[in-house]
């Protein structure tokens, strides 16, 4: 079977195992691998530049070994083999179902009026300071981060598997958990962690990209989504999440954006889509974990397509050379 193929049935086996089960409570392989990040850091962290770009290159590289070996192993398998390799490496390493159940979990306290079991269960999905926000600016917090977790969690996973088959999947898990872990603008990770956090922007470009374009394809107001990511994306500090919460913002119809409390620190973004949208409501949280199951499959069928369409042009390439 022609590796396209594999990966057209193993990402989509993987997606689909993700959407029936969802991340397990214990034993993911995603939080081991954040344990063993841990412990390199814990031996090699000083205040420099120099180990944290160790640091990424021992964790980063290791995972993509790991990946690497994996798909050697099954190389000469029957294509069953390869199939399942691919759909535990995709189920292993996206997290859409999971985002989406934190989401509704927050929305459905919100709607009952249960703030603290909102704010409870925040930090579960996003870095904000929960006790400094209200149940709008909770709403506003979750929306945010289905947008930029849809590209992070899901989109930016399959671009890489698409390039690079089961080791782009984990290499781009394995550098988006450092950048979870370190790549912030803390103390002590501002130096430490500067590697990880130029790695993520790297990695994460084309899928957030792809998100962007998915989210203004699916959303219920493509031009709005259009707008406000070409007016708007810039604005955000991060080159990766404005284009993903821009295009969201506009393809619901709401502002996002604007005063964020992380960790203590406070910060002034550009509010997006503030021209045309309206303030986020409860209701927008559940229209936003929509979009993102869209936006999942759209992608999906985009990276497959893609990698289809270059492994055919390979095989035309190579029958024209075999016949001159």
């Amino acid at each position: 079977m022609r590796a396209d193929r594999v990966f057209a049935y193993g990402v989509t086996a993987g997606l689909i195992g993700d959407r029936i089960l969802g991340d397990p409570r214990r034993g993911h392989p995603v939080a081991a691998f954040g344990r063993a990040a841990a412990a390199v850091e814990r031996a090699l962290w000083r205040d420099d530049r120099a180990r944290g770009l160790l640091h990424t290159l021992v964790c980063a590289g290791g995972a993509t070994a790991v990946g690497v070996l994996g798909a050697r192993a099954v190389r000469s398998r029957p294509a069953a083999a390869r199939v399942a390799l691919t759909a535990a490496a995709t189920w292993a390493v996206v997290g859409g179902t999971s985002l989406g159940r934190e989401a509704r979990a927050i929305g459905g306290a919100l709607a009952v009026g249960d703030d603290e079991v909102a704010r409870e269960r925040l930090p579960h999905l996003c870095g904000r300071d929960p006790q400094a926000l209200d149940g709008p600016a909770m709403a506003r917090a979750v929306v945010e981060s289905v947008a930029e977790n849809t590209s992070d969690a899901v989109v930016g996973a399959l671009v890489w598997g698409a390039v690079a088959g089961v080791p782009g999947l984990l290499a781009f898990r394995a550098v988006n958990t450092l950048d979870a872990m370190v790549g912030h603008k803390s103390p002590r990770y501002l130096r430490y962690g500067w590697a990880s956090a130029r790695l993520d922007d790297l990695a994460g470009w084309p899928g957030a990209r792809l998100t962007a374009l998915a989210a203004v394809v699916a959303g219920p107001d493509r031009r709005g989504a259009a707008l406000a990511w070409r007016a708007d994306a810039a604005d955000h500090p991060s080159p990766n999440a404005g284009p993903v919460e821009a295009s969201f913002a506009g393809a619901l119809g709401v502002r996002l954006g604007g005063t964020l409390s992380y960790g203590g620190r406070i910060e002034h973004r550009a509010v997006l889509n503030g021209a045309a949208g309206r303030p986020v409501e409860v209701a927008d949280i559940e229209r936003a974990v929509r979009l993102s199951h869209r936006v999942t499959w759209l992608a999906l069928a985009a990276c497959v397509a893609a990698r289809a369409l270059v492994a055919s042009g390979i095989s035309h390439a190579k029958k024209r050379e075999g016949r001159a």
